[in-house]
């Protein structure tokens, strides 16, 4: 346990931020699960609309430090190339 007063509030301070951080990775998480979830059932029209949505959630966290910035491009990548797949 943390001795010091700084240290004490350093702790509090983690652990607001890492509540925060799961906030936004679970919306994260539940978004691309959506996408995924209409790329599977081959309809293009609700896994581009659901893209679109996770797409501004993974750029959102990603400028807020949440998620690596090459994590959220490689993922977008990814799904946009799943997605482009599904009219063929």
């Amino acid at each position: 346990m943390p001795q010091t007063d700084a240290a004490k509030k350093a702790l509090r301070v983690s652990a607001r931020k890492r509540a925060t951080n799961d906030r936004w990775r679970r919306k994260v998480k539940q978004a691309l699960l959506a996408v995924r979830d209409a790329i599977h059932e081959k309809n293009k029209q609700a896994a581009e609309t659901a893209f679109a949505a996770a797409q501004k959630l993974l750029d959102r966290a990603a400028r807020r430090h949440v998620i690596h910035p090459n994590k959220a491009a490689r993922k977008k990548a990814r799904l946009a190339r799943t997605i482009k797949k599904l009219g063929s």
